[in-house]
């Protein structure tokens, strides 16, 4: 209903409940049926605001389901945007409302804990072997197009920039004042596209990924779920966990996973890279760039 799952049982129970409450507490019901989310960040004097009902209204209607009271029959709301249930604007306003309660410490440990789990959600679906056929994919390849938009811009730009010490064929799109359309005008079998894009799906990475299967690239995809737009039309497709308390889809595991790959490219790939990989660190140290104390 309306975008959460994990309080849908308190919701059928307060509709089962509907005909018995007052009228004034159904309007209540009502308005948090029609609005769920909406509890898990505001006070009872909001949604009471809202339902244009008094405040003791909205805790007789939480005592009819089976709560002691507001905050009860709230928790499991906040619940649901903690755990990323939740659109961006609910998942900002409960940070928020983290803030007013002083309950940081509680912010903390969930945020420590997200990081931690979506490292081992991730590497817990994630094969040595897939990891090596995509790396093989890219060091034969004549030119690779990292595709991130968004958040995952600077997760695109940060991969091919560590991979250029050692290779030159790669590329990070959009490139400034162009489309990633653009971008893969000419590219074709020889080619490989790892293109990023976790919920809400990016509609410019879902049509790149079309246009790179239709000019016979190679896609490698990240996304956050199996029934991913780009996952489902991949040739090698990695599902990352990006669960997270904060407003926006995690990082900690695209990032992980994009180092993870650039490993096993450098691993699978010819003796040359040693050599590549000395040379242009050599020179930034000849012309200053690192700091000699």
């Amino acid at each position: 209903m309306n975008g959460t799952n994990v309080s849908n049982s308190i919701l059928e129970r307060l509709a089962e409940e509907l005909g018995d409450l007052t009228p004034e507490a159904r309007k209540a019901a009502t308005y948090v049926l029609e609005n769920p989310l909406d509890v898990g960040v505001s006070t009872v004097r909001e949604i009471a605001q809202a339902a244009n009902v008094k405040p003791n209204t909205v805790v007789r209607m939480a005592r009819q389901v089976g709560f002691e009271g507001y905050e009860d029959f709230r928790a499991p709301f906040r619940d649901a945007i903690r755990q990323g249930t939740a659109g961006f604007p609910d998942r900002a306003r409960w940070l928020q409302d983290i803030r007013k309660s002083d309950d940081l410490g509680g912010l903390y440990a969930d945020m420590v804990q997200g990081a931690l789990s979506n490292i081992e959600e991730t590497f817990a679906t994630i094969s040595a072997d897939d990891l090596k056929v995509a790396a093989t994919a890219i060091w034969n390849s004549r030119n690779v197009f990292t595709l991130g938009v968004g958040v995952n811009n600077s997760n695109a730009q940060n991969f091919t920039y560590l991979a250029s010490t050692g290779m030159v064929q790669f590329h990070a799109i959009p490139k400034a004042g162009s489309t990633p359309v653009d971008d893969l005008a000419w590219s074709d079998h020889r080619d490989v596209l790892i293109a990023i894009t976790c919920k809400p799906y990016r509609a410019e990475v879902v049509q790149a990924v079309a246009i790179a299967r239709q000019q016979g690239m190679t896609v490698i995809a990240l996304s956050d779920s199996p029934a991913s737009p780009i996952i489902r039309a991949a040739d090698i497709g990695f599902v990352l966990a990006a669960d997270t308390p904060q407003f926006f889809p995690s990082s900690v595991s695209t990032i992980a996973l994009l180092e993870t790959l650039l490993s096993f490219v450098v691993a699978v790939a010819s003796d040359e890279i040693v050599q590549r990989v000395e040379t242009f660190h050599k020179r930034r140290h000849d012309v200053g760039l690192y700091h000699e104390g």
